[in-house]
């Protein structure tokens, strides 16, 4: 059992891996805009040129095999061409979010990245991985989906979070959030958990599991992401059901 969250960063399966543009036709500026995501994980971004006569994509290679493969239109409509305002708002609804496979792809890869003002891209990739996360719980047969805000006033600050959180709590999935008691506690159907240590006021955390005794290969989730310094972050998110299951665990008996 982990004596705290930032102990799961030590059990990743932190692979090796490249994203290339393949038959690159778009400006360099696409290019940057997508290096723009990473913050201080360098993550490689090279060009191939094949010989098929296959239009410009983008692929995410482990050990040299391609595994995620994503058109540079999906990368432009879903992250590169937003920002985390398009999430705040709701201006995209929950059905219509989704991360292009190839950024998907990056599970289980530590993140460090800044909020704005110093950065209005490096924490959108998280932003949007937690809203698939949501949308992933608001569309299951049940379960249980756990977040934590740090302060709990986040969630109806933000229109587009408190419709997520709306449409969530009224699906057939368990809703809990956690964070400090800043607000007055409003109509959601959630359960709510309130506190003041560190991992309360440092913590984003949104863990989704199925319900027990369903199929095994049911969709899991977790994203686990902890503030080491104001607006600096640590982070990242897995798909593992074991390792997913386990960090339910342990929020649900540690906050």
């Amino acid at each position: 059992m982990a004596a705290a969250l930032g102990d799961f960063f030590g059990e990743i399966h932190n692979s090796d891996r490249t994203l290339a543009f393949v038959n690159r036709s778009s400006p360099d500026a696409v290019e940057n805009l997508l290096a723009s995501l990473f913050g201080e994980q360098s993550i490689p971004i090279e060009d191939l040129m094949v010989s098929d006569e296959r239009t410009e994509t983008v692929v995410l290679l482990e050990d040299g095999e391609v595994i995620a493969e994503s058109t540079v239109d999906e990368l432009l409509q879903s992250v590169l061409m937003v920002n985390t305002d398009i999430y705040k708002t709701g201006a995209r609804s929950l059905p219509e979010i989704s991360v292009p496979d190839v950024l998907e792809g990056l599970d289980e890869m530590p993140f460090r990245v800044r909020g704005y003002p110093a950065s209005d891209k490096e924490k959108l990739l998280m932003v949007a991985m937690s809203r698939v996360i949501e949308r992933l719980a608001a569309e299951s047969l049940g379960g249980t989906l756990r977040a934590s805000f740090q302060r709990l006033s986040r969630v109806t600050d933000e229109q587009g979070t408190e419709r997520v959180y709306q449409t969530v709590g009224n699906s057939a999935t368990n809703v809990d959030v956690y964070g400090v008691d800043d607000w007055e506690t409003p109509s959601l159907p959630v359960t709510v958990h309130t506190g003041t240590s560190a991992e309360y006021r440092r913590s984003w955390v949104v863990v989704f599991t199925p319900p027990e005794g369903g199929r095994a290969d049911a969709d899991h989730a977790a994203l686990v992401a902890l503030e080491d310094e104001p607006n600096l972050w640590d982070g990242f998110w897995t798909f593992r059901p074991a390792f997913v299951r386990r960090i339910d665990r342990y929020i649900a008996g540690s906050l």
